[in-house]
């Protein structure tokens, strides 16, 4: 199974262009995604991940993803080579973006087009929540419990 579940933000805005044969759009970028430990010296590194998103997920990315914003990307990861003009072959991975959905909090920016990663993959998305207590339950009332 070739399946690439990220959350990162973008590094550049996306990058449109068509394809020769059939005039098929893709967006490209890349994500800024976090590790999840600290190096020796304390600090968080990241991994630079290549997206490449195709037709009407291309388009979409294209238009709403900016630098700088927390996306997530499901998708496969792809890999293709080529040989340059002087023979020198090119090895490129990448990752084929399937879905795409904001990850930014609401709060943080306007998500009224399309999902967030709270709505497609029903939790919050890490380092978007401010609230330390436990949130599970929103209770105003004793007449909101359901016991």
């Amino acid at each position: 199974m070739n399946k690439v579940i990220l959350m990162g933000r973008l590094t550049r805005d996306p990058e449109v262009r068509y394809t020769q044969t059939n005039n098929t759009l893709v967006a490209t970028f890349s994500l800024a995604v976090n590790r999840r430990f600290a190096n020796q010296n304390g600090e968080r590194e990241a991994d630079f991940i290549n997206i490449v998103a195709w037709s009407k997920t291309g388009e979409f990315c294209s238009k709403y993803f900016k630098k700088g914003q927390q996306v997530g990307i499901i998708g496969r990861i792809q890999t293709r080579n080529w040989d340059d003009d002087q023979g020198v072959k090119h090895y490129v991975t990448e990752v084929v973006a399937e879905e795409a959905y904001f990850a930014d909090s609401r709060r943080n920016g306007d998500n009224s087009m399309g999902g967030t990663f709270e709505e497609t993959f029903g939790t919050t998305a890490p380092g978007t929540d401010t609230n330390t207590e436990n949130n599970d339950f929103d209770v105003s009332s004793d007449d909101d419990l359901p016991f």
